[in-house]
């Protein structure tokens, strides 16, 4: 608590979270997606590119695991499931659910980025990177293919026309690309789902 007992303001990223929550949002308005198909279609692309059975996932940012949840209907098991998740509201609902080998952090992962070193062989994002600045973005991605064993999975807004909310923000495809040159790490991009929209990015260490 802050001098006079008044609780810290939420991060800039976590602020329209906080406002959803305050007007009692529910469902996919809680994670500020406008349906449940917007939510559900890009989790349904990474779980479609990327190999995630029978390893460890790290989901960042994992809101109420419901990647673990499309995961498990469609048959695919991971060995592990680890969530972070930085609104405790969310992480309770994702606890709930008492998934089989499944754990869920409390933590944010842009103030405390070590926490995503849990030895996992594929880390995940899938529309926790959307309320983050360039500088954010870029340095979250970094620390998230130190600690993936195997494999990086995120979705980013590529375009302005996704972006039409004031927190939302959008990255150029060239910078992003440039980026993944950089890493040294193979990598697909896909944008069948959402074409000029978002793009969801795979990527893995080379000969992995």
């Amino acid at each position: 608590m802050s001098r006079g007992g008044r609780a810290p303001a939420a991060p800039e990223y976590l602020a329209p979270f906080h406002a959803a929550h305050r007007r009692r949002a529910r469902g996919p308005g809680a994670l500020l997606y406008d349906t449940r198909d917007a939510q559900f279609v890009r989790l349904e692309a990474i779980a479609r590119h990327c190999p995630l059975a029978g390893l460890h996932v790290l989901d960042v940012g994992c809101g109420r695991a419901e990647l673990l949840g499309l995961l498990l209907e469609r048959g695919v098991v991971p060995a592990r499931y680890t969530g972070i998740e930085a609104l405790p509201w969310l992480a309770r609902a994702a606890r709930r659910r008492r998934y089989p080998r499944c754990t869920i952090l409390e933590a944010d992962f842009v103030k405390e980025p070590e926490r995503m070193r849990v030895g996992a062989d594929v880390v995940v994002f899938s529309g926790s990177l959307n309320l983050l600045p360039s500088r954010q973005f870029y340095r979250t991605l970094r620390q998230a293919w130190d600690a993936a064993g195997r494999r990086l999975a995120f979705n980013y807004l590529c375009s302005p026309r996704e972006a039409g909310d004031p927190w939302l923000r959008w990255h150029r495809r060239r910078t992003v690309l440039a980026f993944l040159r950089r890493s040294g790490a193979e990598f697909r991009v896909h944008d069948d789902y959402a074409p000029g929209d978002d793009c969801t990015v795979v990527m893995h260490r080379r000969g992995g």
